[in-house]
C-alpha cells in the first residue's frame, strides 16, 4: 500500500497541474465562470489520472471502460461535488482566488478519492466495480 500511495501522489499532483493548466485557461483565458471552468478543468485531471492510475498506480488493465465509469462515478463525482460545495465559499464567501479555491477543494477531497480508488475501483478482485463492503 505505501508505494502505491506514493504513486497515487505523483499522478495526483500531476493532475492538480492539469486541472489548475485548464481552469485557468478556461476562466482566464477564455472568460468562463469559475464554476464552469472549475468543472471542465475537474474533467480533464479525471480523464487524466484514470489513465495513469489504471496503468501506473494500480497496473490494471482488465474492466477498462467499467473502471472507467467507476472512476468517474467516485472520484469524478467526489471531485465535482467537492468543488462545487467548496468553491462558491472560498470564492464567493471568502474572496480567496479561484486556483488557490481550487487547490483547497483539492486538498479536502483528494484522500476520500484515494480510499474510493484503493478499496472500489483497482481493486484486484474480479468483481472491481462492485461497492466496498463494510
Amino acid at each position: 500500500m505505501g508505494r502505491r500511495f506514493i504513486r497515487y501522489n505523483v499522478v495526483a499532483a500531476l493532475g492538480i497541474g492539469v486541472r489548475l493548466l485548464a481552469a485557468w485557461v478556461l476562466v482566464s483565458g477564455l472568460g468562463l465562470h469559475y464554476l464552469v471552468g472549475t468543472a471542465l478543468a475537474i474533467e480533464a485531471s479525471v480523464l487524466h489520472n484514470f489513465f495513469w492510475h489504471q496503468r501506473w498506480t494500480w497496473g490494471a488493465t482488465d474492466h477498462v471502460f467499467f473502471r472507467c465509469v467507476a472512476f468517474h462515478a467516485g472520484n469524478g463525482l467526489v471531485s465535482f461535488l467537492g468543488a462545487m460545495v467548496l468553491m462558491p465559499l472560498f470564492v464567493s464567501a471568502l474572496g480567496v482566488h479561484y486556483l488557490v479555491a481550487n487547490i483547497l477543494s483539492i486538498c479536502i477531497t483528494g484522500l476520500l478519492n484515494f480510499y474510493l480508488g484503493d478499496r472500489w475501483i483497482f481493486r484486484q478482485a474480479p468483481s472491481a466495480v462492485t461497492w466496498p463492503r463494510g
